[in-house]
């Protein structure tokens, strides 16, 4: 079937067309009706199926005589590590760890937060919470102790599965004093933490309440798979709100399993036995979706990385990683190859390795800019894929489906939407607008499965943030535009939009002039106050390492670029050349904060950001 005929079938036919993908799937209970409205009149996917989330990930494929078959690769460049873990293993692994929750009272339903690092024990953790029906919320490693308080009090976690710390590049980061800091500050109190003592920094355990993660293994009872419903909530994750409360993104157990399966397919091309890496973290909506839970479901062998795509130890990191494990496709945010490319702007490290296994690069969690995308495809002479999703989806809206018919790439574009996923460019009065023009990217109801139900514990909020804005639309909060084929380009939020004295720019457009210069590694453009025009773009920089062109030539080669591409309109005369910016630990760029910092704005420091340190080399910045 060509895309065409897929995408169509998908919007004409949804409840035909999903229930053929179920059929792909191993149900307790195969769902009959297919497609049906809550109490709350929120769409919901297989309302009267029954199955396991863990059960379709782990057990099938051993029921199936693929026991042996590798599961995931662990592998730990900041201590030495490695780790292969059949998908019998894993299933021994992960009975055990369900067997030690339900020995601490844990069922159906309760929640449970996990705060741990990339290791496998996080994997273990998610999978044995889903074998007994628990929700897991996953927290990254390191957050805040008032963040994971926050989070504590609106998950109300029986009992928090955490490590004894997380290992950086050059330091190790004690978890335990923050889960206890966490816990005295939240109102919820769990009655237990399991705790899992790294040997590089073991953590004192409280009496009565903490225990430790492998004497409860050792003396557990290994637990069967639970029957659970189809609607009832697999995970909760937390994503930022304009309040300041995060949001708990609640995804469901049937639409999710049926969604990831389906995208291995369809989106990525992966068969069983295939290797699959996405270089993110169990921390954020990639990693639940592609380094455990769609790689499993499918067959296929996934990689677990702790590590950095640089100083672990150098910018050979991902090609070394490739070749070891003949990875087939990887999954990575652009600021990981960004990176790259400013540790090692002659590539001189990729020399040493063979990356003939190498089918696919595709990126996602940020716009993948042309220069970046002509960077990679010209250095490894693969198809590079940008596809675009959220946390709240869990999948890719647009993509180019590399498993039903590989398009033509435009840079700069997500390619084309993903079946099931209806996309509109909007105006801010809800009506369609023309080809090429901007506008707001909304998707018409009913979203396909895999994505967000409700928020946790406020589905007033769900309808408020996502459905009010245009009634029958999801919308997405990122502005774009389709142009004459169709092709998707999202160009930013929709708050990174500048108004120049009357005009309405993107700065994403002006970022994408700024990175196609042979210095820059890096950059970002904000819009800052202006008396005399509203809005005024600044561009910051980081340029690549060993460049000698001095830094004022550089900046007059910049603002020259843009007025050529661009045009006066833009406006551009400010270009700060810096350090680090300040990003999320999933690669985003927290361009709002830098808005923030430069309007001398009050300001809450995120509680996803990797580095504090890049606050004082922008506030610097916009002091010179």
């Amino acid at each position: 079937m060509s895309y065409l005929q897929e995408y169509q079938k998908s919007l004409a036919s949804p409840e035909a067309f999903w229930r053929e993908k179920a059929r792909a799937l191993a149900w307790y209970q195969a769902p009959e009706t297919i497609l049906a409205k809550d109490q709350y009149g929120i769409d919901r996917w297989f309302v009267d199926a029954e199955m396991n989330s863990c059960y379709m990930a782990v057990d099938v494929h051993i029921e199936q005589g693929y026991g042996d078959q590798i599961a995931l690769h662990y592998d730990s460049p900041v201590t030495g590590t490695k780790q292969s873990f059949s998908y019998t293993q894993l299933r021994d692994d992960v009975a055990r760890c369900a067997g030690a929750l339900v020995a601490l009272g844990v069922g159906r339903g309760d929640r449970v937060i996990i705060y741990m690092p990339m290791i496998p024990q996080a994997v273990i953790a998610m999978l044995a919470c889903a074998r007994i029906g628990a929700i897991h919320s996953v927290v990254f490693g390191g957050f805040s102790a008032a963040e994971l308080a926050i989070r504590i009090d609106d998950a109300q976690p029986s009992v928090i599965l955490t490590a004894s710390c997380g290992i950086e590049i050059d330091k190790i980061i004690a978890y335990k004093p923050m889960l206890d800091e966490a816990i005295r500050v939240a109102r919820h109190k769990p009655k237990h933490c399991l705790v899992y003592q790294r040997s590089i920094a073991p953590a004192e355990l409280v009496a009565q309440r903490d225990i430790d993660w492998q004497a409860a293994l050792d003396d557990a009872i290994p637990a069967d798979c639970v029957a659970v419903k189809a609607t009832d909530p697999l995970y909760i994750l937390y994503t930022s709100g304009t309040t300041g409360k995060p949001k708990g993104v609640v995804r469901d157990n049937g639409g999710h399993a049926v969604a990831m399966h389906y995208s291995m397919r369809a989106v990525y091309n992966m068969q069983r036995g295939d290797v699959f890496w996405a270089a993110s973290d169990v921390g954020w909506v990639v990693g639940h979706s592609y380094i455990v839970y769609a790689p499993l479901i499918a067959g296929v062998t996934s990689i677990l990385y702790e590590g950095k795509p640089v100083r672990t130890p150098d910018a050979g990191a991902f090609w070394r990683v490739i070749e070891e494990y003949q990875v087939n496709a990887i999954f990575a945010a652009p600021t990981a190859f960004r990176a790259i490319k400013k540790s090692d702007p002659e590539s001189a490290l990729l020399n040493p390795y063979n990356l003939s296994s190498l089918r696919t690069v595709f990126m996602a969690g940020e716009r993948l800019d042309p220069p970046t995308y002509h960077w990679i495809k010209n250095l490894l002479g693969l198809p590079v894929i940008d596809h675009w999703w959220q946390t709240e989806t869990g999948w890719a809206i647009c993509a180019n489906l590399m498993g039903i018919e590989s398009k033509p790439v435009k840079a700069g574009s997500a390619t084309l939407p993903v079946p099931g996923f209806d996309v509109h460019i909007l105006d801010q009065n809800g009506d369609q607008v023309a080809s090429n023009e901007q506008g707001s990217v909304a998707i018409k109801l009913p979203l396909p499965p895999g994505c967000l139900t409700t928020i946790w514990g406020d589905v007033e909020r769900f309808k408020q943030s996502y459905l009010s804005v245009f009634p029958g639309y999801y919308v997405s909060g990122d502005g774009g535009y389709k142009d004459e084929e169709g092709y998707v380009f999202i160009m930013g939020r929709t708050d990174d939009v500048i108004n120049v004295a009357g005009h309405r720019l993107s700065t994403g457009e002006m970022e994408e002039v700024i990175a196609a210069h042979s210095a820059v590694a890096e950059c970002a453009v904000v819009g800052i106050q202006c008396e005399l025009k509203g809005q005024q773009p600044v561009a910051l920089v980081i340029l690549k390492d060993g460049q000698t062109m001095s830094h004022g030539k550089i900046e007059l080669e910049l603002v020259a670029k843009v007025r050529e591409k661009i045009g006066a309109v833009a406006c551009l005369k400010t270009v700060k050349i810096v350090q680090q910016l300040p990003k999320t630990r999933s690669g985003k760029i927290l361009r709002k904060l830098i808005r923030q910092i430069a309007d001398g704005e009050n300001y809450l420091l995120p509680s996803t950001i990797d580095d504090p340190t890049s606050i004082g080399i922008i506030t610097q910045a916009f002091q010179r």
